[in-house]
C-alpha cells in the first residue's frame, strides 16, 4: 500500500477517534476546563482537519503513481501538521504569537500549499 494512503488512512483515524473527544466536549466541558483547554472549538477543527487531511492524502496516494519522496515528505509534514496548529491556541489565544508556533505555521503552510501545487502539476500518472 502507498505511502500516503497508509498515512492518510492513519490521519482518518486520527480524526476518527477524535469524535469522542468531540462528544465529551458537549457531554462533559469540565474535563477540558479542567485541562486548561479554553477554546474547545479546537477540538472540533482538529478533529474535521484530519479527516479532510486523511482523505487528501488518500486520494494523491490513489493518484499519483510513485511520487518523489520530498513530495510524500511535504504532503505528509503538511497533513499532520496542519491539524495540530489549533491545539496551542486552544490553552492561550497567545500561544499563537509566539516566534516557534509562527515558524511551525508557515513551514506547516508551505509545505502543504508546495505539495498540493506539485501534486496537480504532477497529475495522475
Amino acid at each position: 500500500m502507498d505511502l500516503l494512503v497508509q498515512i492518510g488512512l492513519i490521519e482518518l483515524a486520527v480524526g476518527g477517534l477524535l469524535g469522542w473527544a468531540v462528544v465529551m466536549r458537549s457531554e462533559k466541558p469540565e474535563l477540558f476546563q479542567r485541562i486548561g483547554l479554553k477554546q474547545p472549538r479546537a477540538v472540533l477543527q482538529i478533529h474535521l482537519d484530519y479527516i479532510l487531511m486523511g482523505l487528501i492524502l488518500i486520494a494523491l496516494g490513489l493518484v499519483l503513481d510513485d511520487p518523489p519522496p520530498l513530495l510524500a515528505g511535504l504532503l505528509i509534514f503538511g497533513t499532520v501538521v496542519n491539524p495540530l496548529l489549533f491545539l496551542p491556541g486552544a490553552f492561550d489565544k497567545s500561544n499563537e504569537k509566539k516566534p516557534v508556533y509562527r515558524a511551525i505555521a508557515i513551514a506547516s503552510f508551505l509545505a502543504i500549499s508546495v505539495g498540493l501545487v506539485w501534486a496537480a502539476i504532477l497529475g495522475p500518472s
